[in-house]
C-alpha cells in the first residue's frame, strides 16, 4: 500500500523560516516526479515546486528565491526549505507523487494529506 506523509508544517512570523518533508513508502518501484502543491483560503491549488528524475526542478514565480526542494532518492524524500516566509504563503500544502508500483504497470498518482504553513505575527 502506498503511502504519501507530509510533515513540518505550523505557525511562523513573518521572514520565518520552516521546512517541509514528504516521504513516499510502500511497494514503490520508481519515482518519476515529487512536489508540493499549496491550496490558499479561497483559492485553486497552485504548483509550488516539483522535482523530476535528473533533479530537474521547477519553482512557481511567487517563491522562486525563497524555496528550495531537494530530494534524497534512497528514502523517496523530498524537502521543501522554505524561506523569508511571507503571510501570502499561508496555506494547506500537499505533497503529489507520481510513481511505478512494483509488479503493476502504469504510472500512478498519490497525494499526501496535506499539512498548515500559517504565516503570521
Amino acid at each position: 500500500q502506498v503511502q504519501v506523509v507530509e510533515s513540518g508544517g505550523g505557525l511562523v512570523q513573518p521572514g520565518g523560516s520552516l521546512r517541509l518533508s514528504c516521504a513516499a513508502s510502500g511497494g514503490i518501484s520508481s519515482i518519476a516526479d515529487m512536489g508540493w502543491y499549496r491550496q490558499r483560503p479561497a483559492k485553486q491549488r497552485e504548483l509550488v515546486a516539483t522535482i523530476r528524475n535528473g533533479d530537474t526542478t521547477t519553482y512557481a514565480d511567487s517563491v522562486k528565491g525563497r524555496f528550495t526542494l531537494s530530494r534524497d532518492n534512497d528514502k523517496n524524500t523530498v524537502f521543501l526549505q522554505m524561506n523569508n516566509l511571507k503571510p501570502e504563503d499561508t496555506a494547506v500544502y500537499y505533497c503529489l507523487a507520481h510513481l511505478t508500483i512494483m509488479g503493476r504497470p502504469g504510472m500512478y498518482q498519490y497525494w499526501g494529506q496535506g499539512t498548515q504553513v500559517t504565516v503570521a505575527s
